[in-house]
């Protein structure tokens, strides 16, 4: 097993590393770092959530800048605030035993500009956002990126699913002369490959990692066949089994995860709802809330639950099963992070069997009946 020292990592780094109980690499770490650190290439990696791609690109973004520059060197791009607040948090504590002084901030809506244009004033050598509000602080000459050296589009599959396609062309259409960009991604719907087929170079490096397993191999795949009028009695007897440990519900729709957070907490479990309505406020209330363990179980919808990174987390419950088939995979990713274990299991109704062997077929996982 290669370490961090024989990837390339610089020795202050790996103490911060260690520090955060990081301690061998993982896959994609293994196969990008090396290569992000001695080239100037355009990168493709495709990994799933929770592979540590964070590290992945950020220790070699952060051995690249040149921090007696003031100039913005590095721009990461994440689909949700949460992601992007959790990715600068990881670049600062990356840094802590580093001599010179590398800063990142970090932009997305649902905060006041204000408050941002003015961090923006200070040194910034990273700048980590969502595509929206970067290009409303681009427009509005607050920010200026005609000096990136990277580009790194973090989850980019998500931010296309999440509608920012429009805002992603028009930055990634900035300065393209100077900058390598960096693209990662779970899944390559047509979207990504004309992105990387327009702002890449053909000569780009493409990494894959565990090419067959497009759904963590930690994860147990089960289902349970059910009536519309049973469904919520089964819930509950799943959730009484599992009372010790924490995962999310996934609903369809906005009005799905209120109804059934609702009927959740008079059952007296531990219930929070994440849904499109929500003010931003309540948002960070109640992830904060699942992330401290003072809530048990979180109710979402697909979108809602983007960017959500909370470990220790041993199940998935799909209410209904999702629309689209890749929308499985990003559910079922929220569970069995870093190396743990977890069940991933859909309530279905007799007609959806079908969906079922649609699941397995295209992402080569077995799903196996269970009764309760």
């Amino acid at each position: 097993m290669p370490t961090f020292l024989d990837l390339g990592v610089k020795k202050g780094y790996i103490k911060a590393l260690k520090e955060l109980n990081i301690k061998t690499p993982t896959e994609i770490q293994e196969k990008s770092i090396p290569v992000l650190l001695e080239s100037k290439t355009d990168f493709i990696g495709l990994a799933q959530t929770g592979t540590g791609k964070t590290a992945a690109y950020g220790l070699p973004i952060l051995h690249h800048i040149d921090p007696s520059s003031n100039d913005v060197q590095a721009l990461i791009l994440a689909p949700t605030r949460e992601l992007v607040q959790q990715i600068k948090k990881q670049l600062f504590k990356f840094t802590k035993y580093i001599d010179e002084r590398i800063f990142a901030e970090s932009v997305y809506g649902g905060e006041k500009i204000d408050k941002q244009i003015i961090a923006l004033k200070r040194t910034t050598h990273i700048i980590v956002a969502t595509p929206g509000r970067l290009l409303d602080l681009i427009e509005r000459g607050e920010v200026n990126i005609k000096n990136i050296e990277t580009l790194v589009l973090d989850e980019a599959d998500e931010m296309l699913s999440m509608g920012f396609k429009d805002d992603l062309n028009k930055i990634l259409s900035y300065n393209t002369q100077k900058r390598h960009t960096w693209l990662f991604s779970a899944t390559m719907p047509e979207e990504i490959k004309r992105i990387i087929k327009t702002y890449m170079s053909p000569e780009a490096i493409k990494i894959e990692v565990n090419k067959n397993a497009l759904v963590n191999a930690n994860i147990t795949h089960q289902y349970i066949t059910t009536t519309i009028k049973d469904k919520f009695n089964i819930l509950v007897a799943l959730l009484e089994q599992r009372e010790d440990t924490r995962g999310i519900i996934f609903c369809r729709t906005k009005a799905g995860t209120k109804n059934l957070t609702e009927s959740l907490i008079n059952e007296g479990f531990s219930v929070g709802a994440l849904e499109g309505d929500m003010q931003q406020r309540e948002r960070d209330k109640v992830m904060r809330a699942f992330k401290n363990e003072s809530l048990q179980i979180l109710v979402s919808t697909d979108v809602s639950a983007r960017g959500i990174d909370v470990n220790n987390l041993s199940f998935v419950i799909h209410h209904q099963l999702p629309e689209h088939v890749e929308y499985y995979t990003h559910r079922s990713g929220r569970t069995a992070r870093a190396g743990k274990k977890g069940d991933s299991i859909a309530l279905i109704i007799p007609g959806e069997l079908q969906k079922i062997q649609d699941i397995q077929r295209t992402l080569n996982i077995k799903i196996k009946e269970i009764n309760i």
